[in-house]
């Protein structure tokens, strides 16, 4: 993985279920150590950009809901209340680090103008002059889109493109693409490297791992293809320990690269 060890501009996204428990409430041991990571990453030099998810698990969490609302309205209400707690979370955790963060929430109407896209890319270039670090997350109080950008699995792909990024690091809840369910087969094998992203690839995914987040294996293997196809390497790795990022960093082997023609 020495294409990700030389990453200088990268973009990691981190699901629900990784930034929450089962009760929809924010896990901070887990939030924290991210950021630690993220910081740090920050000081060798390098350019972070995180792509969040959350705000509907929060949210949820946060009124005191036993589940995620199931019509658009409610889910849109549960991502306000979710936005709030999950900056002031991130705003607080980089900023014990000596790190200030930026917010953009975005739609896809945003990246679909042209104006308003070059807007987006001049906002991200100006943050990265400024040393801030870059929070994505989609405007789930406005999109009605699936109430997804596709799901942010996409958002972070598409947010890699358009900053020019070198590296995409998707964080979920299991260890990267495998070559059968391991929740059903336990002979499946965990696929260290994927030199091409075809149907046979497809084939191998599943659907959503938890009810609180969105996609699934499927919707890392669309984002992935998005960016390996722009010339960016991805990986999609566990994120129950974020100081795992480091391994990764320093050019071990963790989840799952998805190769691409250098640029």
């Amino acid at each position: 993985m020495a294409t990700i060890k030389e990453a200088k501009r990268i973009v990691f996204k981190v699901g629900t279920s990784t930034l929450t428990y089962s009760t929809g409430k924010a896990n901070i041991r887990r939030m924290s150590k991210l950021c630690e990571v993220l910081s740090d990453l920050q000081n060798s030099g390098k350019e972070v950009v995180l792509v969040t998810s959350g705000a509907i698990g929060v949210g949820v969490g946060k009124l005191g809901l036993s589940r995620k609302p199931e019509d658009t309205p409610g889910r849109q209400a549960a991502a306000c209340v979710g936005q709030c707690e999950l900056m002031f979370i991130y705003d607080k955790l980089f900023s014990e680090f000596g790190h200030t963060v930026g917010q953009l929430l975005i739609t896809k109407s945003d990246v679909d103008d042209p104006e308003r896209c070059q807007n987006l890319i001049n906002t991200f270039e100006k943050l990265f002059e400024f040393g801030a670090i870059p929070i994505v997350n989609e405007n789930d109080s406005v999109a009605v889109e699936e109430i997804v950008f596709g799901d942010n699995d996409n958002l972070s792909a598409t947010v890699a493109k358009l900053i020019n990024a070198d590296a995409l690091v998707i964080l979920t809840d299991i260890d990267g693409l495998f070559s059968a369910n391991p929740q059903e087969d336990e002979s499946a094998r965990l696929i260290s490297c994927v030199d091409k992203i075809d149907d046979a690839v497809f084939a191998l995914a599943s659907g959503a791992g938890t009810d609180r987040g969105t996609g699934g294996m499927i919707t890392k293997l669309q984002a992935a293809k998005v960016a390996t196809e722009a010339g960016i390497q991805t990986v999609v790795m566990n994120g129950y320990d974020p100081a795992d990022i480091y391994k990764l960093i320093d050019g071990h082997s963790v989840g799952t690269l998805f190769k691409c023609d250098c640029k």
